[in-house]
C-alpha cells in the first residue's frame, strides 16, 4: 500500500486566489493543478490564475508572462523569509 505524501502549505501570490474565485464554480473545481504554481521543498505557491485568450492558441500573453515572472520573484523572497534558505 502506498503512503500518501504529506501536504505542503499553500501560499497565494498577488491576486491569484481572487482571480481563481471569479471563475465559474465548475471551472474552479476542475482546475486543481491547472494554475501557474511553483513547488518549493516546503510549500506550494500559486502565482497566477487567468483565462487564456491568445489568438495563436498556445502563447501566453506577455503581460501574463511578466506577471508570472514578477510573482515568482516575490514567491522566492517570501519562501526565504518563511522557510530560510533551504533548498527549493
Amino acid at each position: 500500500m502506498k503512503r500518501a505524501l504529506p501536504e505542503k502549505p499553500l501560499h497565494w501570490v498577488g491576486s491569484a486566489k481572487d482571480d481563481l474565485l471569479e471563475f465559474p464554480p465548475e471551472v474552479v473545481d476542475d482546475l486543481g493543478y491547472a494554475v501557474y504554481t511553483v513547488r518549493f521543498s516546503e510549500a506550494v505557491y500559486v502565482l497566477h490564475c487567468f483565462q487564456k485568450k491568445s489568438p495563436s492558441g498556445i502563447r501566453t500573453a506577455r503581460k501574463d508572462q511578466q506577471r508570472i515572472h514578477d510573482r515568482l520573484k516575490a514567491a522566492r523572497e517570501d519562501y526565504e523569509v518563511r522557510y530560510g534558505r533551504k533548498k527549493a
